[in-house]
């Protein structure tokens, strides 16, 4: 496992997203003082859920087909979609932010 360097806390503000480049790329969320990190690509129709809506409860909506997925777990939470997205675990450490990820990605 590595950390992936993603952007200091000032430039993610809370209520948003950015997509992190890399392979595959990565949407970080800020939701509520908390940093969550999944898959950048909905699990149905190939859109970036770091452009998708940001909803109540850690969810966000993709932008394409409206399916919901839960930030915590990737879990999708609505039809069209069924499959999750992957999640990353988020750590924070003198202000910059990092995603761990798995050195066979």
């Amino acid at each position: 496992m590595s950390q992936l360097f993603a952007c200091t806390v000032e430039e993610l503000p809370d209520g948003e997203a950015r997509k992190v480049e890399y392979t595959p790329d990565i949407a970080l969320f800020h939701y509520n003082g908390e940093f969550f990190a999944v898959d950048d690509r909905c699990s149905h129709g190939n859109a970036s859920i770091s452009e998708g809506y940001l909803e109540d409860n850690a969810t966000v909506e993709c932008p394409l087909h409206t399916a919901s997925f839960c930030l915590r777990t990737g879990r999708a939470l609505c039809l069209p979609a069924t499959d999750p997205l992957k999640t990353y675990p988020v750590v924070v450490e003198n202000g910059k932010i990092y995603i761990t990820v798995s050195e066979e990605q």
